[in-house]
């Protein structure tokens, strides 16, 4: 297991300085910034990164992520050249020495939450979701905003974005995604670099958008889509977690060696479609977080895992959701547990 830390780039409060000081963090997760979806990252931007990661005693062998185009998601004539913009750039991250591109191929809209700052008893606050809440609001009305939105579309952007979105269908989107990973994939194996796609968050369709990463099934025909080693998985358990119907402890096992990159946090459920985040520890929400960690020891897996969403303690103001002080209290509690089932004995089933 190898244990990293998202980090944003020279604007982001927690500085390569404060994650380094984070014991058994070796890696950062970030990109490059400055060049908008679709575009070719410079060998310039990518060696900068690495060296300012390498000057504070990290690698850099994670992205975070190569953004997919909507015009890929959408199958349109700009596709071709996009997913040959898109190949470069896995090309010229394998040669900086990058192992794992995580990606997502969520229409329009990433992550979505309806609070930011939800607040706790004891003071602290965390990124909340309740679909009430969410589909009270309309996206192509303007004056709305939500985290996980691509705050660089003009409001008629998003109009025609969603417009040519209203045909699209679940299986129109499993085409196009099988249309990119057949281009791609190949690209990733004579690189060296596995490619992890992350679910979709929350799980299910969402203003009428279909998403498609979302469940057990689906994961199992994602794979068979191009099924070789470097078509992997981003498992982030706050995002399947979200659905109390997926079994992430048997998902884990099941999925550990296509499983590239895991995304490890904590989530309660209060409601239908209702959640909050919570502290990483089991005992602090809905989600095992112990049996999914010895599910993935006990299968094998040995790749990337980084503590995911936080929430602000201690008075700390930022990026919702990546503050360091709650992040570095996951990384150990994830890094403790691990040291834990290393000396605990052999695997078990191995």
């Amino acid at each position: 297991m190898k244990m990293t830390f998202r980090y944003y780039g020279a604007s982001d409060p927690v500085t390569l300085e404060k994650i380094s000081q984070i014991p058994t963090v070796s890696s950062i997760v970030s990109a490059v910034y400055d060049v908008a979806p679709g575009g070719v990252w410079s060998r310039e931007s990518i060696a900068a990164l690495k060296a300012d990661a390498e000057a504070h005693g990290l690698l850099f062998e994670v992205v975070e992520s190569v953004p997919v185009p909507e015009d890929i998601k959408l199958g349109t004539a700009k596709a071709p050249a996009l997913i040959e913009n898109y190949c470069e750039n896995v090309r010229r991250l394998g040669e900086a020495g990058v192992k794992c591109i995580c990606y997502n191929f969520m229409p329009v809209f990433d992550w979505l939450r309806s609070e930011l700052r939800r607040p706790e008893k004891d003071g602290s606050n965390s990124l909340a979701y309740d679909e009430e809440t969410v589909l009270a609001m309309n996206p192509a009305n303007g004056g709305l905003s939500l985290p996980g939105w691509d705050e660089s579309y003009t409001l008629e952007g998003l109009r025609e974005l969603l417009r040519q979105y209203e045909s699209m269908t679940e299986e129109k989107l499993w085409e196009n995604l099988k249309t990119f990973l057949e281009a791609v994939i190949p690209v990733a194996h004579e690189a060296g670099v596995n490619m992890a796609i992350h679910p979709d968050d929350p799980p299910w369709g969402i203003f009428g958008l279909p998403r498609i990463i979302t469940c057990e099934k689906n994961l199992d025909r994602f794979l068979s889509l191009v099924d070789r080693k470097e078509n992997g998985l981003t498992f982030c358990t706050g995002s399947l977690g979200a659905d109390p119907n997926n079994d992430l402890v048997r998902m884990a096992a099941k999925y550990a060696d296509r499983i590239h990159f895991a995304h490890i946090r904590n989530v309660r459920h209060t409601g239908e479609r209702k959640f909050h985040e919570v502290a990483h520890p089991t005992d602090c929400g809905s989600l095992d977080i112990y049996g999914i960690m010895r599910a993935l020891y006990d299968a094998g897996f040995d790749s990337y895992i980084r503590p995911d969403h936080g929430r602000m303690i201690w008075g700390e103001e930022g990026r919702p959701g990546y503050g360091l002080y709650d992040r570095a209290l996951g990384a150990m509690y994830l890094s403790g547990l691990w040291e834990a089932f290393e000396k605990d004995g052999p695997r078990k089933g191995k």
